[in-house]
């Protein structure tokens, strides 16, 4: 997989000469894996424009911050560094970590799923040579497994949104002296967001939602950004692939028919949406819950 621009702390790590890239691969609803090992190294990174979580599966008992020089790494410890956090890092000595990258719009969308909190108030703590066996134990298992085969694309998929949620309940919390000015009031965001849900398998215009909230498009547009962190149609999208994969989860429903119950016009743009937002196609997904159910049966 090719450097990723938008990464800050990837790019950083890629630029380095002691830092070496073991594997990477995208699994699906914005959230990226990287397996590195490093030596010797020094790190600075400054304000990266997204979320990083990350685990020392090997070494690391020489690496600190000069902040905080009585500090230490050692296997297992756990990390979470937040979008617009500086932070600068020696290594001495040899590591190998496993690092989980997301968006701030993953952030959001996962504090209306997760907490049901509306994202600009949350904020995500950094954390750091964290003691936290369970997640350190999603970490293992997650470099264990074969990112790039399609077959346990679901299986990584869903054990990065347990890492990314656990890590929410752990270290979200509000936002310090929020500023909330402007934004959807929160009696018609909750009405919105009922609306939307009601109505995904039908087209959905920006007009159509400005109406319910009482808008122009022009201003529903922006404060449903500033409400939520990401664009509507952004989250309509998000909200269709959810639903999809409930209902490839819970009913006998044909592809086709899953197509035009969450608003997709094609099977075929229905699957090439879901398998860019989940990681694979949505026979694969049905499939792998199928096998993963006659497994457990056994």
């Amino acid at each position: 997989m090719p450097p990723l621009p938008e990464l800050d702390v990837f790019q950083s790590l890629y630029r380095s000469p002691n830092a070496r890239l073991e594997r990477c691969a995208g699994l699906g609803d914005g959230l990226v894996a990287a397996l590195w090992r490093n030596h010797d190294d020094a790190q600075d990174y400054a304000g990266p424009a997204h979320h990083t979580l990350s685990c020392y599966l090997a070494g690391g008992t020489g690496t600190f911050r000069p902040q905080r020089p009585q500090e230490r790494g050692a296997p297992g410890k756990v990390f979470v560094f937040s979008a617009g956090q500086d932070s600068s890092w020696v290594i001495d000595g040899e590591l190998t970590l496993l690092h989980l990258y997301f968006s701030p719009e993953h952030f959001a969308l996962a504090c209306l799923r997760y907490l049901d909190r509306e994202p600009r108030a949350m904020q995500l703590n950094e954390g750091l040579f964290l003691d936290d066996p369970q997640q350190a134990a999603r970490f293992a298992r997650l470099a264990r497994l074969a990112w790039d085969e399609p077959g346990e694309r679901l299986l990584t998929s869903s054990l990065a949104h347990e890492m990314v949620g656990h890590a929410l309940l752990a270290q979200a919390g509000p936002r310090l002296a929020p500023k909330l000015r402007g934004g959807l009031a929160a009696h018609t965001r909750r009405r919105l967001l009922e609306y939307i849900d009601a109505h995904l398998a039908q087209p959905l215009s920006l007009g159509e939602l400005a109406g319910v909230a009482g808008l122009s498009e022009f201003h529903c547009a922006r404060m449903f950004r500033e409400s939520l962190g990401v664009a509507p149609h952004q989250y309509v999208l998000a909200r269709r692939i959810a639903r999809a994969q409930q209902l490839l989860r819970e009913s006998p429903l044909a592809l086709g028919e899953v197509a035009m119950a969450c608003g997709f016009a094609s099977a075929s743009h229905f699957s090439s949406r879901f398998a860019r937002q989940v990681g694979a196609s949505p026979g694969v997904y049905r499939q792998a819950l199928r096998s993963a159910s006659t497994e457990a049966g056994e």
